[in-house]
């Protein structure tokens, strides 16, 4: 079965296409192919209220493009989703109407708890040890989504509205991050020896920077020597260093601020990086419902 996700975050559009097949008693989810646009439509949304007409052309053009690609891949289902840029918008329901009459495809705006639990759809917490405590940390352009999984048991669902994006437009209250630091702190005052597990494009391309050949895990002070270094350097400087596209030059140094604090107010000291994100978890979520329909 051909399935596909499409993922319209704050700064970045994805399309993943997955095969899914049953093998016995398992379920292997495998990447056909995976195409990322950075239509970064946070920065109109989070400065002005609504997508502007340019952004909302590129992003017309990305699903028409999208459209095509599943067409070729011959796609059986997909599910479009769209996060907190376009839960932010003024204009986001005309866009949506508009590429729905385009494009035929039709996308969901999810609330950012529902964002948290499709990321956690994939399950990778329940591959580990049953007895430990695992918080997913999703950092996005606009939010950043945190579940707990205690004694093999989902616990916790949170979003806040702090994001990259949302940190270079300057749009983040002083009440924001202490929302984030209450629910950290009080996530650590309740649980011991808790595992990062992190997911989306941040933290993936922070992992591969920085690991060496043989880790599993992200090292929470590398992470925090790596937000320090990149602090001195200017948007070129940190591309021609870490061999960076630039989307990811401008967004990596907030995002690198939230896992630090993030890792500090949890007392999280690695993090198990599977490469996943929310199109991952759409597929997994698709391939659920399509199940309990069938």
């Amino acid at each position: 079965m051909i399935l596909a996700a499409i993922d319209i975050g704050s700064n970045a559009a994805r399309l993943l296409i997955s095969e899914v097949e049953k093998k016995g008693k398992e379920t292997e989810f495998n990447r056909i192919n995976i195409v990322r646009i950075p239509l970064q439509l946070g920065f109109d949304v989070f400065e002005k209220g609504f997508i502007g007409s340019r952004k909302r052309k590129m992003l017309l053009d990305t699903i028409k493009a999208y459209k095509q690609l599943m067409k070729v891949y011959e796609v059986e289902h997909y599910m479009a989703c769209a996060t907190s840029a376009m839960r932010d918008a003024d204009n986001s329901k005309e866009i949506i109407k508009e590429i729905e009459t385009e494009t035929g495809i039709e996308i969901e705006i999810i609330s950012g708890e529902l964002e948290a639990e499709i990321i956690y759809e994939n399950h990778i917490a329940e591959l580990l040890d049953k007895n430990d405590s695992y918080l997913y940390m999703d950092v996005g352009g606009g939010s950043t989504e945190l579940t707990l999984y205690h004694n093999n048991e989902l616990v916790l669902q949170k979003s806040v509205n702090i994001g990259t994006v949302r940190l270079l437009t300057d749009k983040v209250k002083d009440e924001t991050w202490e929302e984030l630091k209450d629910i950290c702190k009080n996530i650590a005052k309740k649980y011991n020896h808790i595992t990062g597990i992190g997911s989306g494009g941040n933290i993936n391309k922070i992992f591969s920077l920085l690991r060496s050949k043989d880790d599993k895990y992200l090292q929470a002070n590398a992470v925090k020597d790596m937000h320090k270094d990149m602090l001195q350097l200017s948007v070129e400087e940190r591309m021609k260093k870490y061999n960076i596209k630039k989307d990811r030059a401008e967004v990596i140094v907030p995002a690198l601020l939230i896992y630090t604090n993030i890792f500090k107010w949890t007392n999280v000291d690695e993090v198990l990086v599977p490469k996943i994100g929310l199109a991952d978890g759409l597929i997994h979520h698709l391939y659920d419902m399509i199940i309990q329909e069938s």
